[in-house]
């Protein structure tokens, strides 16, 4: 069983009970990205049996006709054990989406799967026509160079501030540089993609930035936030009309995700604290 401040953020052990989730966010006009929890495997059996439950999971979205997107972690599905494993498995999961209709989000890890998990992306949304998703970190120092390679591709992107402790060579340490380069990759990104944009943020600041872009380049936007965090005004800015997502979680892996998330870094923590306290 899942103890009661992890239930805040983890929808449960089972893709029924992640889904029920989904449906109750539906009802209050909220969508749901669900990810099977689960990272880092160093063998093929875990990546290719992760793989499977998420082609059976695309299938059971299909015929609940619930709005609700999956989103897989590279090193999940086989990166850690080769580079040509992860693209295998990725290929298959959005082969499966895009025969049943379901989006696939390509999660970012630290700084050294960038390059990979970006091109089998481009491959990939370039062969399906969109149907496919990658987020970026603007703590990272090459993110706008990025965002400029993915601007002409079909599919979306989703920014975040970034969650790993990157090597200062690579990326911007302090927290108000963070914020920085988040508004200036914002601002690239309004200006310059026909749509597809996904805001990562819980950030009020951010958000309002975000909105104000849109109404100068009337760029098409979706916002994405983290399932126990600032649940209420997930729901307030659907009822506003603004495209509103929820990144759900759920497994039975749940204890190493905290885990991991702790360790990677003190802000996770802090920032979960928080959330609950909220």
């Amino acid at each position: 069983m899942i103890p009661p401040i992890a239930n805040n953020f983890v929808a449960g052990e089972t893709a029924p009970g992640a889904l029920d989730h989904v449906a109750s966010l539906n009802d209050d006009g909220v969508k749901g990205i669900l990810n099977l929890l689960g990272e880092h495997y160093d063998e093929r059996q875990p990546a290719d049996e992760d793989a499977d439950q998420y082609t059976e999971l695309v299938k059971e979205i299909d015929r609940s006709g619930l709005d609700c997107a999956i989103s897989v972690k590279p090193s999940q599905i086989g990166l850690d054990v080769g580079d040509d494993v992860f693209v295998e498995n990725l290929e298959r999961i959005v082969a499966a989406g895009d025969d049943h209709g379901v989006f696939v989000w390509v999660d970012m890890e630290d700084y050294t799967t960038t390059d990979v998990t970006l091109d089998a992306y481009e491959r990939l949304v370039t062969d399906h026509e969109g149907g496919v998703g990658v987020c970026t970190q603007a703590n990272l120092k090459r993110t706008p160079e990025d965002l400029e390679r993915l601007a002409p591709l079909p599919g979306k992107v989703r920014l975040v501030k970034g969650a790993y402790s990157e090597p200062k060579e690579v990326s911007y340490k302090k927290k108000e540089r963070v914020n920085e380069a988040y508004r200036d990759c914002l601002e690239l990104m309004f200006e310059e993609f026909d749509g597809g944009i996904g805001v990562g943020s819980h950030d009020p600041a951010m958000i309002d930035y975000a909105k104000d872009l849109h109404d100068e380049y009337g760029t098409d936007y979706e916002v994405q936030m983290l399932m126990g965090v600032r649940d209420d005004a997930q729901r307030d800015l659907a009822a506003e009309g603004v495209p509103m997502w929820q990144y759900i979680p759920y497994g039975d892996k749940w204890f190493s995700y905290f885990y991991r998330r702790v360790r990677e870094r003190k802000e996770n923590a802090l920032f979960a604290v928080r959330a609950v306290l909220s």
